[in-house]
């Protein structure tokens, strides 16, 4: 089998199992976490907490980044579809005219924002690594897709389009479709959710790994409390009223 046909058949499974599959990171993560200390000898609150949020706040524009393109974009695009490539249109204006993978940037922001507040160089080093072999083959195998399906359309807007980070700001384009955030937050609610159970976590963990003990540090257990509170909040709104669903998307 040539070489481009493997990277396809390849990026489809991994494609399908996207979702799952990152998981495996978590068993990285505990072994990093065995490593884990505060970078300053006494142990100082509220530059930990400062650190921490700004870790969270850089996952958090990765959510951004996720529900602006899910927000604009028409039904069967930028969706969570795992069985098979699905494209009914080219997405090329709005954030898509400035990169062409803008959900994959995103959750690269939000893993990279979970890398950055576990403090060890090697495994922001490793990770990255991971993330990068991982989606450059999802991310071949949706090209070789919307290139079959598009043909021209899809090269032309490859060729003045950066693949994952945005280049040269001044390609913006209007998107077609006006953002939604009903829209964006009926796809992304469970996003928004698994940052601040990470986060808060992480937390529990690493005072458990510094202090001996677990200690439920109030900021994170309100960010935690309210971050439930918004999670079960959309979840009953999608699964039981019509109040997300937006006509057409």
């Amino acid at each position: 089998m040539a070489l481009r046909e493997e990277f396809e058949r390849s990026g489809n499974w991994l494609f399908r199992w996207r979702s799952y599959l990152p998981l495996l990171l978590i068993i990285l993560l505990l072994i990093a976490l065995t490593q884990f200390h505060y970078p300053y000898a006494y142990k100082n609150p509220n530059l930990d907490a400062l650190w921490e949020l700004a870790c969270m706040l850089v996952s958090f524009v990765g959510l951004g980044i996720r529900m602006y393109a899910v927000g604009c974009a028409p039904r069967n695009t930028s969706g969570r579809n795992v069985s098979e490539q699905r494209a009914e249109v080219l997405n090329t204006t709005g954030i898509y005219s400035l990169v062409r993978h803008p959900l994959y940037l995103g959750n690269f922001m939000i893993w990279f924002g979970i890398i950055l507040s576990v403090r060890l160089w090697w495994f922001m080093v490793v990770a990255l690594l991971i993330f990068w072999l991982y989606y450059e083959r999802i991310m071949f195998a949706e090209e070789e897709f919307l290139r079959k399906k598009f043909g021209g359309d899809f090269l032309n807007w490859a060729n003045r389009t950066p693949a994952f980070f945005p280049k040269n700001l001044k390609q913006w384009r209007k998107p077609e479709l006006k953002f939604e955030f009903k829209n964006a937050l009926r796809r992304e609610y469970s996003g928004l959710f698994a940052i601040v159970s990470a986060f808060s976590v992480l937390e529990l963990i690493e005072e458990r790994i510094v202090e001996g003990k677990f200690t439920f540090d109030p900021l994170w257990l309100t960010i935690f409390i309210i971050g439930l509170i918004i999670y079960l909040s959309l979840l009953t709104l999608k699964r039981k009223t019509s109040f997300l669903d937006v006509k057409g998307r």
